[in-house]
């Protein structure tokens, strides 16, 4: 296999490091934020919200540093940095609603805000929001600093469907599902506006995995099937390494450098 790594030289032969949009790539980022929810919701349970927090910063923290210091695309890295960036920022917005009882619909509308905030100085900074182009340090921050928000963006919007609208965990799934499926659908017809396209289905994939896995885990009394946190994050989590593994393998999903 042929490494997309080119000698070092101009700024636009530098290697990307995201990987290319295959069918992979969605399941996998579903799949994530699915045990993002479930991860965060077994351990806050369980062990004490701050100390939970804390850990779960640092541990985000080590798995982004690792991304940005791995000189090129490596699966394992990278999808070790989007669990996490998955269950810190389900932390991160039950924080706002649990502990500083921040209503739903100011924190969909707030990080709505600062998610367009992030494009606008992404695209004012680089000209560009392409995941085709991640090879600078300052577009790999940006697009990291993307991905945390539109992860905390899909968690509060997932709640407010599920639960301030109360349609449940699986009438929200099925909501996002349609959500999903409308840039998919408009790309696959018209192959234009991808940039658009792919960042609204990515902000969809959030609230749509996190609603299914809430859906599988949560109690009959609220609305769930009654499996638990603990056997959503255990088989899905199972699927993302035997996925990762196969990627790894494989290099199906590297992206080659463009100008």
């Amino acid at each position: 296999m042929t490494s997309p790594q080119r000698a070092a030289g101009t700024l636009h032969e530098q290697a990307i490091k995201v990987p290319q949009l295959t069918v992979y790539f969605w399941i996998i980022k579903i799949l994530t934020t699915a045990v993002g929810e479930a991860s965060s919701d077994y351990l806050v349970k369980r062990f004490s919200p701050p100390v939970v927090v804390l850990i779960g910063f640092v541990v985000f923290a080590a798995a982004i540093t690792w991304q940005l210091k791995t000189p090129r695309y490596v699966p394992k890295v990278y999808w070790t940095a989007v669990v996490m960036v998955s269950v810190f920022g389900t932390m991160a917005a039950d924080v706002v609603h649990v502990g500083l009882h921040v209503p739903y619909m100011v924190s969909t509308v707030a990080l709505g805000v600062a998610l367009a905030a992030v494009f606008w100085l992404w695209d004012r900074s680089e000209g560009t929001l392409s995941i085709h182009s991640i090879n600078t340090r300052p577009r790999e921050l940006f697009y990291w600093a993307a991905a945390v928000v539109t992860f905390a963006l899909g968690t509060a919007t997932g709640d407010l469907t599920a639960v301030s609208f109360k349609l449940g965990y699986f009438s929200s799934g099925l909501l996002f599902i349609g959500v999903f499926a409308v840039p998919s659908l408009l790309f696959a017809a018209r192959r234009r506006h991808g940039v658009l396209c792919f960042w609204f289905a990515y902000v969809a994939t959030r609230p749509l995995g996190a609603s299914f896995a809430d859906w599988v885990a949560k109690p009959r009394h609220d609305g769930g099937l009654g499996h638990g946190d603990g056997l959503v994050v255990v088989v899905l989590g199972l699927l993302i390494v035997a996925l990762v593994g196969y990627l790894s393998a494989s290099g199906a999903d590297v992206q080659v450098s463009v100008a």
